[in-house]
């Protein structure tokens, strides 16, 4: 873990060294600020994101298994997920495969990859350069989802985005931001770092005190579309950005044994949810997500057929030609928004 910046519980009586303390990380950020974006944070804002997961490992690749195996199951053929995905069980250190993931998303005209990240030298950290290149390389912007890594505190926090600032990035999602209070989080979402913060959280009104430039939901189990309209005006109110999360369902019972399931139903349950963020006006959507395959969330594409579920008759697709149903459906949302 990174050394905590100098906050008060560190400073002397002394005046001037409290001055000083201060202005040592006020020095650091400001001349983060004057080093040049990267090509993909001088483009224009995004008007949609998807949450991507960069953690799957397997024997080929990586030497075992990761991720995959949630539950108690035995890859290759047998997973964590009520899903199995068409391009099997890979490795996201296999640069075949970011690449083709990439050519997903650009496909489906989302702007922005939101890479899961859970701390300096965890596997997420050692693949996000990888995730960048892959993501820049089809013009997709890159950002991440600060993770609630073990240990994790506002010093760190902080120190984290010092450092993903310095890898060019714009934009930080903090998953559980509710794990400390509003007033603490402006100690760090208030300093001069060239970042927009976005909080995970429900409460809007904390989102706008702690501070953050936007919110989003991420959960579409528990913040369904119902309730899209009022979470969005009441962002509006406060000056912050509303960025609720849609999703096309949720089945992680092969993972985790969670019995509560949020049904596809064909592709409705996604088409109502891009339908009541557009409505509710959203300055941005956030998918959840690209490839949570324990959780039942992806769009990525599924294999057909066996025991798993498949996408097979979403709208109206059967076959070869439902595997990639969600990525054509997010187009179509996508160029309406």
């Amino acid at each position: 873990m990174a050394a905590p910046l100098p906050y008060a519980s560190s400073w002397g009586s002394d005046p001037s060294e409290k001055l000083g303390a201060m202005r040592r990380p006020l020095l650091a950020l400001m001349l983060l600020l004057a080093m040049p974006a990267s090509t993909a944070a001088a483009q224009t804002s995004p008007r949609s994101a998807i949450f991507f997961y960069p953690w799957y490992s397997n024997l080929r690749h990586d030497g075992q298994y990761v991720h995959w195996l949630q539950g108690g199951h035995t890859p290759p053929f047998d997973i964590g997920s009520a899903f199995f995905p068409m391009r099997g069980t890979y490795s996201s250190s296999d640069p075949r495969v970011l690449g083709a993931q990439m050519r997903d998303i650009a496909a489906a005209g989302v702007d922005e990859v939101v890479s899961s990240w859970w701390g300096r030298g965890s596997p997420e950290d050692q693949r996000l350069l990888a995730v960048r290149r892959a993501a820049n390389a089809r013009g997709l912007q890159v950002a991440v989802q600060l993770e609630p890594y073990e240990g994790r505190t506002l010093d760190s926090i902080a120190s984290d985005l010092v450092y993903l600032r310095t890898l060019g990035l714009r934009d930080v999602y903090i998953y559980s931001t509710r794990d400390f209070e509003a007033d603490d989080w402006r100690r760090v979402t208030l300093q001069p770092m060239g970042l927009r913060l976005f909080a995970q959280t429900s409460q809007v009104g904390f989102a706008a005190r702690a501070g953050f430039a936007g919110f989003y939901t991420y959960d579409i189990l528990l913040y369904d579309a119902a309730k899209f309209d009022r979470f969005c005006a009441q962002a509006r109110v406060l000056g912050i950005l509303c960025a609720p999360s849609v999703g096309p369902g949720y089945d992680a019972t092969e993972a985790t044994g969670d019995s509560r399931v949020k049904p596809r139903l064909d592709g409705a349950t996604y088409d109502s949810m891009w339908g009541a963020a557009m409505r509710a006006g959203a300055d941005m959507v956030t998918i959840t997500s690209y490839n949570e395959w324990s959780e039942g969330t992806q769009i990525e594409p599924a294999g057909h057929g066996g025991r798993y579920e498949s996408y097979d008759g979403t709208y109206g697709l059967h076959g070869r030609a439902a595997q990639r149903a969600y990525i054509n459906r997010t187009a179509y949302w996508t160029s309406r928004f």
